[in-house]
């Protein structure tokens, strides 16, 4: 079993359309190819938008002009189809992605979501990174490292920084005459976890406590120069570990655990609606992978015509 982390970074190749398609019925059937199967079961939309859209070809951006297929990666706006006819997901966190400055917008699935939850994520270009410093008790960092910990921890940790930063407060306020109250001894888990913490969480009383997530859109070579970065590091990071990517230009000599982009966000809010909220997950989020399962399907069925699946 391999033990490399998984990280939320993008894609190293640009993401490409076959010129040509025809309707979904013509299309590979999914049930029966294998590098299909990571896509099986998703609640989405109608694809008939899409469909429709390849076949008029490329289109151009109202905004920068170019010539792009659904959406332009430049605008982060829709090119060549009926807005109404594309989803839109609400989500139950902020997600904040900071793309490398050498990433090339057209290699990145980050643009995916900001298309079907406009409202709930942002894009930043590095070295622009908000403001976390004071809110860090609120934040994770998707990415992993040897701090970090696992989607169903993130409660307790969060509790615990919020708790700290609490009590520095209180000490900061508090007269030089005034004697500091007893605190109640907490007693520890095995796992080094107060059960009032462990407790409170289970029973959901904190579990909206995580505010906003953050992820890097980057190759991973590139990804040291952000995730060092000093406005990054107190925040707390998390790993996930045990999902793979069904990317078609997956990064070469990486392990299948490399998720692109918006793979790790839309696994990451899987495992928080049933780990962090407690409830059972049916498809709430699935859309966001609405152009990216279509894309899978169109570039894979071109893959196996050309005998190269």
């Amino acid at each position: 079993m391999s033990s490399t982390p998984m990280a939320s970074l993008t894609e190293s190749s640009t993401l490409e359309f076959p010129d040509n398609h025809t309707k979904s019925s013509a299309c590979l059937s999914v049930s029966t190819s294998k590098v299909n199967e990571p896509l099986q079961n998703l609640h989405l939309a109608s694809h008939e938008v899409l469909e429709r859209a390849q076949t008029a070809g490329r289109s151009k951006c109202s905004k920068c002009s170019g010539s792009r297929m659904f959406y332009c990666y430049t605008c982060c706006s829709l090119v060549g189809v009926i807005e109404d006819e594309i989803p839109k997901v609400k989500l139950p966190l902020k997600i904040d992605i900071i793309k490398h400055p050498n990433e090339t917008d057209g290699k990145s699935t980050a643009v995916h979501a900001k298309l079907i939850a406009p409202d709930d994520v942002s894009i930043y270009t590095y070295p622009c990174i908000p403001e976390y410093e004071d809110k860090r008790h609120e934040i994770v960092l998707v990415f992993p490292g040897p701090d970090s910990v696992t989607v169903e921890d993130i409660i307790n940790r969060l509790l615990r920084l919020a708790d700290r930063g609490s009590l520095c407060l209180q000490d900061h306020h508090r007269s030089a005459e005034e004697p500091a109250p007893k605190r109640v001894k907490q007693d520890t888990a095995a796992d080094g976890e107060a059960p009032s913490l462990k407790k409170e969480a289970k029973q959901g009383r904190h579990k909206h406590v995580l505010k906003r997530v953050v992820f890097i859109d980057s190759t991973w070579n590139q990804t040291n120069k952000i995730v060092t970065d000093e406005r990054l590091q107190a925040l707390l990071q998390v790993e996930l570990k045990t999902r793979k990517t069904c990317f078609w230009r997956h990064q070469k000599g990486s392990p299948d655990t490399y998720l692109s982009t918006i793979e790790a966000i839309y696994y990451f809010l899987v495992d928080f609606h049933q780990e962090c909220l407690s409830e059972e997950y049916h498809g709430e989020y699935d859309n966001l992978l609405f152009f990216y399962s279509y894309m899978h399907k169109l570039i894979n069925k071109a893959k196996h015509a050309a005998g190269k699946l």
